[in-house]
């Protein structure tokens, strides 16, 4: 079963934590660069903020990507 994801501040991001997504909170772009690689090979759909969005660029590939607006 695959799973989803939310990366982003974590103002953002903590209540998907309530309908059962992995929740990664970051605070800039490093930590967005090691959350994005080190997410788990289940996590098919990623909901990123737009912050972490502009931080990944097209580092986002490989994976569904929504960007929270």
């Amino acid at each position: 079963m695959s799973r989803i994801a939310v990366v982003g501040e974590s103002p953002r991001v903590d209540g998907w934590a309530l309908a059962g997504a992995v929740v990664v909170p970051v605070t800039g772009a490093e930590e967005a660069r090691r959350a994005w690689e080190r997410l788990p090979d289940d996590v098919e759909v990623v909901i990123v903020t737009a912050t972490v969005a502009e931080l990944l660029g097209r580092r986002m590939a490989g994976r569904l990507a929504v960007v929270l607006p």
